[in-house]
């Protein structure tokens, strides 16, 4: 499982890292060009680019709907996540805003790597993200096994319960698999969001404000609520929601079942103000869009 192995550092300052996401910026500029896929990577004027920590995500920090106005989830647990996050790395001292923006640090960078394979149609690279030395060559196509997975901070994220596993189909089967097993072992044990989530077992959305500061939910389906929410102009009725998910056209692939479908309001059950899904994120593989 060969991915272009890059050796820079982390920068947080003057960025809005959050459990699943941070800047890197190669030591090797050109290094961004050899990144495959059919997506180019953004990069800013000093060559640093986002990156989507491959396999995770956490909870939104800061999310705009499509026609809304900025919204999050619950905050203990989402700035947990991103304090987790830049301390693995190594940042220390991290003061942000009121915007999420950190505004210092006592490291201006710190070193690491990133194993990646591709970016995402929004520019960012996906990537497993490691501190440290590198374990190779920079430039080098390096085979990623799960002994290598386990060091780092995507699978970091997921074992302290800090994030949804969250499947592409990209990610290979055997990585896929040791990312299960973590995530499981998490929230056998109670820790992060395991404890509150409510995917599977139902959500209630009684209040403008359930989604923001109440309901812990898999990422992506908070996301799709907050955009069909906001198109309701403060009407919380969930009636029109399948067809809503439906138009989204989400593509993924069932592991449980081997079936692959489209729209998520085939595995999506709406009781009233209640909504949760039929199967776990560790039992769904999406299709990039």
């Amino acid at each position: 499982m060969p991915f272009l192995l890059i050796s820079g550092v982390f920068v947080a300052k003057g960025a809005q890292p959050d459990g699943d996401s941070v800047r890197f910026r190669p030591d090797d500029l050109t290094l961004w060009d050899r990144v495959g896929g059919p997506h180019r990577v953004k990069r800013n004027a000093s060559g640093a680019a986002q990156l989507r920590l491959d396999g995770i995500d956490s909870l939104e920090t800061h999310y705009t709907p499509r026609h809304g106005t900025r919204m999050h989830q619950p905050l203990p647990l989402a700035h947990a996540a991103a304090e987790e996050l830049l301390a693995w790395l190594g940042f220390t001292g991290v003061v942000r805003n009121a915007s999420e923006t950190v505004t210092s640090t006592d490291q201006a960078d710190v070193p690491g790597f990133i194993l990646t394979r591709g970016a995402d149609l929004h520019g960012r690279c996906v990537a497993f993200a490691g501190r440290g030395p590198a374990p190779g060559d920079s430039g080098s196509e390096t085979f990623v096994d799960v002994a290598l997975l386990r060091l780092t901070l995507n699978h970091h994220q997921l074992a302290t319960g800090l994030a949804y596993p969250t499947f592409y189909r990209s990610l290979f089967p055997a990585l896929r698999e040791e990312f299960t097993a973590t995530a499981n072992a998490a929230a056998a044990a109670g820790l992060g969001i395991w404890p509150t989530d409510a995917t599977t077992s139902g959500a209630a959305v009684t209040s403008p404000t359930s989604l923001t500061d109440d309901l812990v939910l898999l990422p992506k389906l908070f996301r799709r609520l907050a955009d069909y929410l906001e198109l309701g102009d403060g009407d919380l009725s969930l009636d029109g929601f399948p067809a809503f998910l439906a138009q989204a056209a989400d593509r993924f692939f069932i592991v449980s079942t081997g079936h692959s479908t489209t729209g998520l309001d085939a595995i999506t059950v709406i009781d009233g103000a209640t909504v949760r899904l039929t199967h776990p994120p560790t039992d769904l593989v999406f299709d990039e869009k």
